[in-house]
C-alpha cells in the first residue's frame, strides 16, 4: 500500500471516529433530557400532556436516528478494520471500535430503558387519572342526582299538603252545608206550627197583631218624645 493510500485511510478512520464522537455527545445530552422529560411526565392536565406527549414523539424519533446514525458509523468502522491496508494497526483499531460499540450499547441500553420507564409511568398516570375522572364524574352526578331528588321530595310534599288543604276545605263546605239544611228544615217546621196554630186559634192570630200594634205604636210615640226632647235640650244648650 502506498503512503498515499495510508495517509487516505488513516484520515477516513479519523473521520468514522469524529463522527461516532460528535453522535456520541449528542446521544448523551439528548438522553439526559429524554430522562429528565419522562420523569417530570404528569396526564393529569390535558393541555401540559399533550405538549409533553409532542415533545417526547420527538425527543424519541431523534434518539433513534443518533443510535441508528451511530450503529451504521460503528459498522463502517468494522469494515475499515477488515481492509488489507489496516492489518499493521488491527489491535489499536480494534480495541477503538469496541469501546465505541461499548458506547453504543450502553447508550441504546438506556434509552430502551428510559423509555420502558416512560410507558410505565404513562400507563400508570393514566390510569389514575381516569380513575380520578371517575371520581369526579361520580360525585357530580351523584350531587345532581341528590339535587333532583330533594326537589322532587318537596315538590310531592308540596302536593300532599295541597291535596290536605283540599280535603279538609271540602269536609268543611259539606258539613256547612248539612248545617245550613238542617237550619233551613228546622225554621221551616217552627213556620209551619206557628201558621197551624194561627189557623186553629184566629184569636191568639188577632191577639198577636194588635200585640205588635201597639208595640208599633209604643215605638213611634216614643221616638217623638225622644226627638221633640233632643230639639229642646239644643235650644235650651244654643241659648
Amino acid at each position: 500500500m502506498s503512503t498515499t493510500d495510508m495517509a487516505t485511510n488513516s484520515n477516513y478512520w479519523e473521520d468514522l471516529r469524529k463522527q461516532a464522537r460528535q453522535l456520541e455527545n449528542e446521544l448523551d445530552l439528548k438522553l439526559v433530557s429524554f430522562s429528565k422529560l419522562c420523569t417530570s411526565y404528569s396526564s393529569r392536565s390535558d393541555s401540559v400532556a399533550s405538549s409533553q406527549d409532542n415533545m417526547l414523539v420527538a425527543m424519541t424519533t431523534e434518539l433513534e436516528q443518533l443510535l441508528a446514525s451511530l450503529t451504521t458509523v460503528n459498522d463502517k468502522m468494522a469494515e475499515y478494520i477488515n481492509t488489507p491496508g489496516a492489518s499493521s494497526h488491527n489491535a489499536a483499531l480494534m480495541h477503538t471500535l469496541q469501546r465505541h460499540r461499548d458506547i453504543l450499547q450502553d447508550y441504546t441500553h438506556e434509552f430502551h430503558k428510559t423509555k420502558s420507564n416512560f410507558l410505565s409511568l404513562r400507563e400508570r398516570e393514566d390510569l389514575l387519572g381516569s380513575v380520578h375522572r371517575d371520581i369526579e364524574s361520580y360525585k357530580s352526578g351523584t350531587g345532581v342526582n341528590n339535587r333532583r331528588t330533594e326537589l322532587f321530595l318537596k315538590e310531592h310534599e308540596h302536593l300532599r299538603n295541597s291535596d290536605s288543604l283540599i280535603d279538609n276545605a271540602i269536609s268543611i263546605a259539606m258539613a256547612t252545608k248539612e248545617n245550613i239544611t238542617f237550619q233551613r228544615g228546622m225554621l221551616k217546621s217552627i213556620q209551619t206550627r206557628v201558621t197551624t196554630l194561627a189557623n186553629r186559634f184566629p184569636a191568639i192570630n188577632g191577639l198577636i197583631q194588635r200585640i205588635n200594634l201597639r208595640k208599633r205604636r209604643d215605638s213611634f210615640i216614643l221616638g217623638g218624645v225622644i226627638g221633640v226632647c233632643t230639639i229642646l235640650l239644643l235650644l235650651y244648650t244654643f241659648h
